[in-house]
């Protein structure tokens, strides 16, 4: 490493020019990362504590909440702290240790989309077999297979990384380290290994987009035969998960299905997925589902009695 590696760190660009607007930059995406650590905490809290949302699409759903925050935290604070920083560097390791785990846990999120959409076909399409299919031991197998995939997802991306030589220089077109971006500042031909990496990440996006979406087509085939009843209440749960898929592969195909250059859009696409996807993700799932919203409620109501009997 140290004879690939003669850079030991790398510097960002500004999101802008302008002192005045990073200042207001500042505020927005730090009450925005705040919101969405709070918002994703309390889906994962009132999951937990909350007996009527003790079914497997709930357990997902605590789940995908956690790997928001995480998904969030490898970029939204070192960008929030960069923006107040006249020299915004990170070290060589550091830049690599936030590629892993931006890519571990959009890989993981990924994943629990696709097992979430399994969830919603048993659901639907087999409701009378749904406890016995969707059993604790196979709810965890799933899970631990999601997190299994991010991470080999990731350790793939890593390790073609290490064969990047990095010798100057070492200015990032970006505001947070990912694997395109440090394409550019490699010694070497970079073909060979970005195709790799392309086929890797995007081979991953579209199988899983390619699942989500025959799931889709399944459920709305089998909805055919249902009242308008069984229809609607079908709908209203898939529909939060579905605009979840909507707004998380969007980005995704945006990367993949366009030449490698860092643009101020690409900034902006990805200030999208750091910052607005998981925010809007617990906004969508409380705001669409009743069961959420009720527990919330009840939530919202036993808190405030026990504040107002300790005054």
């Amino acid at each position: 490493m140290a004879n690939l590696h003669n850079v030991t760190e790398f510097i960002f660009l500004r999101l802008s020019p302008n002192q005045k607007l990073q200042k207001i930059c500042f505020v927005i995406f730090l009450l925005l990362y705040t919101a969405i650590i709070v918002g994703n905490f309390l889906i994962v809290l009132i999951v937990i504590i909350s007996r009527s949302l003790g079914s497997p699409m709930y357990f997902f759903l605590s789940y995908l909440s956690f790997v928001e925050i995480c998904y969030s935290s490898t970029t939204a604070p070192k960008l929030i702290s960069d923006l107040l920083a006249e020299r915004k560097s990170i070290s060589l390791w550091g830049c690599i240790t936030q590629v892993f785990f931006f890519h571990f846990f959009g890989g993981t999120e990924m994943f629990l989309l696709t097992v979430m959409a399994y969830d919603c076909y048993v659901a639907i399409c087999k409701p009378l077999h749904y406890t016995s299919i969707m059993k604790r031991q196979v709810c965890a197998v799933l899970l631990g297979t999601a997190w299994t995939g991010g991470f080999m997802h990731s350790l793939a991306q890593i390790l073609l990384i290490f064969h990047l030589p990095f010798c100057g220089p070492n200015v990032i077109n970006h505001y947070f380290c990912d694997v395109l971006p440090l394409f550019k500042l490699a010694c070497s031909d970079t073909f060979l290994i970005g195709l790799l990496i392309v086929i890797n990440g995007g081979t991953l996006t579209l199988i899983s987009f390619l699942i989500l979406l025959a799931s889709y087509v399944v459920i709305l085939f089998h909805l055919r035969t249902q009242s308008s009843e069984g229809q609607r209440k079908a709908l209203s749960m898939c529909g939060s998960h579905f605009t979840v898929v909507v707004l998380f592969f969007a980005p995704c195909v945006f990367f993949y299905l366009r030449p490698s250059n860092t643009t101020s859009i690409d900034k902006m696409v990805a200030v999208f997925y750091t910052m607005i996807t998981p925010l809007l993700n617990p906004v969508i799932y409380s705001l669409r589902n009743a069961k959420v919203k009720k527990a919330m409620k009840t939530f919202w109501i036993r808190t405030m009695k026990l504040v107002r009997n300790r005054d």
